[in-house]
């Protein structure tokens, strides 16, 4: 499955995140410490109203403090030197940012993002958007595509309840390409496909991965739009007898 978990990185990810509002950091979270303090003066319904206003399409600038590389360099190794260069704007969606709790000092927030975005970056533009600072001080990852938090195991279940209950909680491997375009082979497309070969069909859009499954509803691997059809790019592994 490892081979496979790469196509999670374009998949939606879903947070759980702590801002500290009055208090702002160089790095946007707490790995620098605090820079600047201010009194925090806002209520819920100032918050939903700026929150809100960060939900849809929009352009997010990355942190300096960040492993994005410019000329071949790495963003937080120049922060480090104290250098800070121009970076492009990169364009991100948000789908959900909601308040989740508020004491007066801290906020907790739901976001659900494309790849790519920031979240302590989005602290702090909401920070500043409410006009006493931010930084982020909790983060937690709760849904990756399809794959959520809440129905994940702990290594200490699995192992309480021994081999077989460990293995039938196991999830498919294409769970990990549920987010890929699905190509339904026939059976003579299969066989080329798992032996390396192109499978030709209608153009699709170049590049694009495909996730491709057998007659029976097997998933074979994954592979790639190209003019003459679609490529492997990887394969299940498969017993002696050739079935994945």
């Amino acid at each position: 499955a490892t081979k496979f978990s790469r196509f999670l990185i374009d998949a939606r990810k879903g947070y759980e995140a702590t801002l500290r509002l009055g208090e702002e950091t160089v790095t946007g979270d707490t790995e620098a410490d605090v820079t600047a303090r201010r009194p925090v003066d806002v209520d819920v319904g100032q918050i939903d109203a700026v929150l809100e206003r960060f939900l849809g399409h929009q352009e997010q600038v990355p942190p300096m403090h960040s492993a994005v590389r410019i000329d071949g360099q790495r963003l937080y190794d120049l922060a480090r030197a104290g250098q800070e260069v121009e970076r492009a704007a990169r364009r991100i969606e948000i789908t959900a940012l909601e308040r989740l709790g508020f004491d007066g000092r801290d906020l907790r927030v739901r976001v659900d993002c494309s790849k790519g975005t920031y979240v302590r970056k989005l602290a702090q533009d909401v920070g500043t958007a409410l006009g006493c600072g931010a930084h982020l001080v909790a983060l937690r990852r709760t849904t990756v595509g399809a794959l959520r938090l809440a129905d994940a195991v702990t290594f200490e279940a699995l192992e309480a309840g021994g081999t077989a209950p460990a293995l039938a909680l196991l999830l498919p491997t294409e769970v990990l390409v549920a987010g890929l375009p699905r190509l339904d082979a026939d059976a003579t497309e299969a066989t080329r496909f798992l032996h390396g070969r192109v499978v030709t069909r209608s153009p699709q859009n170049p590049g694009e991965d495909v996730a491709v499954y057998s007659p029976e509803g097997r998933f074979l691997g994954v592979g790639r739009a190209a003019p003459g059809g679609v490529a492997p790019l990887r394969l299940m592994a498969t017993n002696a007898a050739g079935v994945p």
